[in-house]
């Protein structure tokens, strides 16, 4: 199949995939003679792989490590499961400081009267932090 075929099947712009094999995330297709990259059914499950672990976070270089354990039928679900515990410990931690911001945005914002005074408790905090 071509780059557009295999575009279309993993919902991926076919430049999302020239970048995914230029950055070795899936293994290299063949060329056809006219130069033209000729893409399998590996291929297709490779992208999905890469697409969907993208989806939920992981990095490229993660990604590229849930391809090749994708790929080696010596891997355990140990080593698949450890990485997506990692990622789940990260995700975590974003959302515990993300937790903290809305925290204090709202703080500001109902300490805040929102009127046409000069004066704003928003940016009386602001200073006060940073003195």
């Amino acid at each position: 199949m071509n780059i557009s075929e295999v575009a279309k099947i993993t919902g991926l712009s076919s430049k999302s995939v020239r970048l995914y094999e230029d950055k070795g995330l899936i293994s290299p297709p063949l060329r056809a003679d006219n130069g033209y990259r000729v893409y399998t059914k590996k291929h297709a499950e490779q992208l999905m792989v890469v697409a969907r672990s993208r989806r939920v976070g992981f990095t490229l270089e993660e990604c590229k490590g849930l391809v090749q354990l994708a790929n080696n039928p010596e891997a355990t679900s140990a080593e698949v499961k450890e990485k997506a515990l990692t990622k789940l410990d990260e995700v975590n931690s974003k959302l515990n400081e993300l937790m903290i911001i809305k925290s204090q945005l709202e703080l500001w914002i109902n300490k805040c009267p929102g009127n046409n005074d000069h004066a704003c408790p928003i940016l009386e905090d602001l200073v006060r932090q940073n003195e």
